[in-house]
């Protein structure tokens, strides 16, 4: 198996067929590239590694997208996070610490994109 379908396999696996379907319905000319990149490097190679599992891959990519204020790719990486183990209360957790080293108001938006993932999984009380 290449790269590319190693990085299809563990997007499905991640966040699922729908997810993939949907991400394969906005592939045009132009920015097949970027896919073709996410694909390869950053699923069939980095995701892919056995060096940290992914609930920890999961935990980093929450933080850092935190930091950096990507509610869409936050989005997909709090579903995958969930089918990768980590809890809500671990998800709280990873967020205030967020808080606390990236800012409040990145962590209000990661908090409120969080509560909407919760929210249609039936997870938020």
């Amino acid at each position: 198996m290449d790269t590319k379908e190693v990085g299809r396999q563990v997007m499905r696996e991640l966040m699922g067929d729908a997810f993939l379907e949907a991400k394969d319905k906005t592939r045009n000319n132009f920015n097949a590239v970027i896919h073709e990149y996410a694909e390869e490097v950053c699923f069939g190679r980095v995701w892919a590694r056995t060096g940290i599992d992914r609930k920890q891959r999961s935990i980093l990519n929450i933080a850092m997208l935190t930091a950096l204020n990507r509610p869409a790719q936050l989005r997909s990486h709090l579903e995958g996070a969930l089918t990768n183990g980590c809890t809500v209360d671990e998800l709280q957790e990873i967020l205030l610490q967020a808080a606390v080293y990236c800012g409040l108001p990145a962590a209000v938006d990661a908090f409120r994109v969080a509560e909407e993932v919760l929210r249609a999984r039936n997870l938020l009380a």
